[in-house]
């Protein structure tokens, strides 16, 4: 104990003796009057509601650049736009034609003909053709199934 007060008190009267000459110091330094802000007044007396910033920008800039005008191009008339291209294959719609593009043979694994028709969806499923071939690739697909799953089907005998 020093002085009759414990240690802790000590250090709390010190710290409190440290802030109020810091308080006095900060008070001491302090300039008057920048409290406020600095745009109370522009030049020439008026208030900062009557002037616009950017117009203190535009002063800085000089002159304006005048471009010369150039007459605008006459725009193409539009053009109707031009009907999809129906895909050739697209086209081969009976169960032969289909069979003979599937090339499915006896001794085609399950996986194989797995793959055959997913590579035969990749480039004939209706949601990948425009919508006026639709209905072709959707007989297409059908088709294609039809001869894939009979061949799974022989597999299994």
């Amino acid at each position: 104990m020093l002085f009759k007060q414990s240690l802790f008190q000590s250090v709390l009267d010190r710290l409190d003796s440290e802030e109020e000459v810091s308080e006095q110091e900060e008070a001491a330094h302090r300039i008057r009057g920048l409290n406020v802000s600095f745009a109370a007044t522009v030049l020439g007396g008026e208030t900062p509601e009557t002037q616009r910033p950017d117009e203190a920008y535009r002063d800085n800039l000089g002159d304006p650049i005048i471009l010369p005008e150039i007459e605008p191009e006459p725009e193409p008339a539009p053009q109707a736009p031009q009907p999809p291209v129906m895909p050739e294959h697209l086209a081969r719609t009976s169960r032969e034609e289909v069979a003979a593009e599937l090339a499915i043979t006896a001794d085609l694994t399950r996986e194989a003909l797995q793959e055959k028709r997913r590579s035969f969806a990749k480039a004939n499923h209706p949601d990948s053709v425009a919508a006026l071939f639709r209905e072709q690739a959707t007989t297409r697909m059908m088709l294609a199934n039809q001869l894939i799953d009979e061949a799974i089907r022989r597999l299994r005998r």
